[in-house]
């Protein structure tokens, strides 16, 4: 996939991972798999799965992403993140674009999974663009004290304007582990 075939929110927030070759990543909201072709194309010898608790986006996903899954950089999994099998997997990078449990929802077990599978320095990346563009430091701040009251320290919080309205992005660490 060609970075001008995907949305410009999604573009931004791939870059805003800073993906490295062999990092490992986790997705979770996958959706049609845009952002997984994304980092598909950064990587050589880094890996990412994706989940996404629709079927029929996994199969979205897995059909936009086939040579990557044939390759062995991409795989997919369909349910929530406390259903998918991940064994004993630890990932560089774990992002969700815009996914609502975050910022809408009582996330205590999603955050607990991800902080038990974030390798060592490893990133939490939540990227949103809320609808009213005035409010995305108002999200920042709200998705910063969900991190924090559970166990991570926020190291970043960017901001863009884009020209589909302003997007958000704020970027965490287990606070064992922040610097």
């Amino acid at each position: 996939m060609k970075r001008r075939e995907a949305a410009e929110r999604l573009v931004w927030a791939v870059d805003t991972l800073a993906v490295r070759p062999a990092d490992r990543l986790l997705e979770i909201g996958c959706g049609h798999g845009v952002a997984v072709s994304l980092v598909c194309e950064r990587l050589d010898g880094g890996r990412i799965v994706a989940i996404d608790r629709s079927p029929t986006m996994i199969a979205a996903a897995e059909r936009r992403n086939a040579e990557y899954v044939a390759a062995g950089l991409a795989s997919f999994q369909a349910g929530e993140l406390h259903e998918v099998d991940l064994g004993d997997a630890r990932f560089d990078t774990i992002f969700a674009i815009h996914v609502g449990v975050f910022s809408r929802g009582e996330p205590t077990r999603e955050l607990a999974i991800i902080r038990d599978r974030l390798a060592p320095g490893g990133r939490f990346y939540l990227p949103y663009q809320p609808l009213d563009p005035g409010k995305v430091e108002e999200t920042a701040a709200a998705l910063s004290a969900v991190l924090e009251n559970h166990g991570f320290a926020v190291v970043d919080v960017l901001a863009r304007d884009l020209s589909t309205g302003r997007a958000g992005c704020v970027i965490a660490e287990h606070r064992a582990s922040a610097s």
